[in-house]
């Protein structure tokens, strides 16, 4: 029996990167997976990519600001599956680069509505599904940087360490309805977006030194937790931060 045989489970940003590399996993270990991206093409891909795998998945557009977004990507999964098991709330920004004094204000309240709030109303709208099914696991995915700064970076250090508190509040309250949600931590991920191409060699160097292990993390790396977190193997964890980070906290 494969690990999430008979799951259905939520990915939001999964039309690339890391929400696409746990959301091909999930359906590899069996789930139902509906992929959710405000990138119709890039979900779409995705979605016929497990198809061609022999995975079930089904595309719902949402952003993940917009509250109502959730409410009707929670709707769309009810009505293609009849229930919610897991949600992978990934979507996130990274937002411009300035000082805490100089920060845009536009950019502040950007990151903020994705990265955090966005956070909140995925849960806001998941959890009672899950109670409904009598058991539920949520994976958030944060960031080493919801426990340590980065210059440059106030309103996305500030919306990470937000979503690991939620994490934790959630878990406590949901613990004795069979819900666990827990935080992932990334480091810096090799994606399409953190790469050579897009920042320069000198800046991906910089930040491969920041890890001890020598360099950046793929997004399969941090899909193969997630699929931890979200089995029944991690059923004594919850209310959980885990960094995914190649040793960059421990420095």
């Amino acid at each position: 029996m494969k690990t999430l045989e008979n799951k259905v489970a939520i990915i939001t940003g999964a039309g690339s990167g890391i929400g696409e590399a746990t959301a091909k996993l999930f359906a590899a270990e069996g789930a139902k997976v509906v992929v959710s991206d405000i990138a119709e093409e890039g979900g779409k891909r995705v979605v016929e990519e497990i198809k061609k795998a022999g995975g079930e998945a089904i595309f719902v557009k949402a952003d993940t600001a917009k509250p109502e977004d959730h409410e009707n990507l929670v709707y769309e999964t009810i009505k293609a599956f009849g229930k919610l098991n897991i949600a992978v709330n990934n979507a996130g920004i990274g937002g411009p680069a300035a000082p805490t004094g100089e920060y845009p204000l536009d950019g502040w309240q950007k990151v903020i509505d994705i990265n955090l709030s966005g956070v909140f109303y995925g849960l806001r709208y998941q959890l009672p599904e899950m109670v409904k099914a009598g058991t539920g696991a949520v994976v958030n995915i944060a960031s080493i940087l919801g426990q340590a700064g980065f210059e440059g970076s106030p309103a996305y250090v500030a919306s990470k360490h937000g979503v690991v508190g939620l994490t934790k509040n959630a878990g406590i309250e949901y613990a004795k309805q069979n819900v666990r949600v827990n935080a992932i931590g990334p480091g810096f991920i090799y994606t399409g977006l953190v790469n050579e191409a897009t920042m320069g060699k000198e800046a991906i160097s910089f930040l491969e030194s920041k890890h001890p292990i020598g360099r950046l993390g793929k997004a399969e790396e941090v899909a193969a937790l997630a699929l931890f977190l979200a089995s029944d193997q991690a059923s004594f964890i919850t209310a959980s931060y885990y960094p995914v980070d190649g040793g960059y906290l421990a420095v």
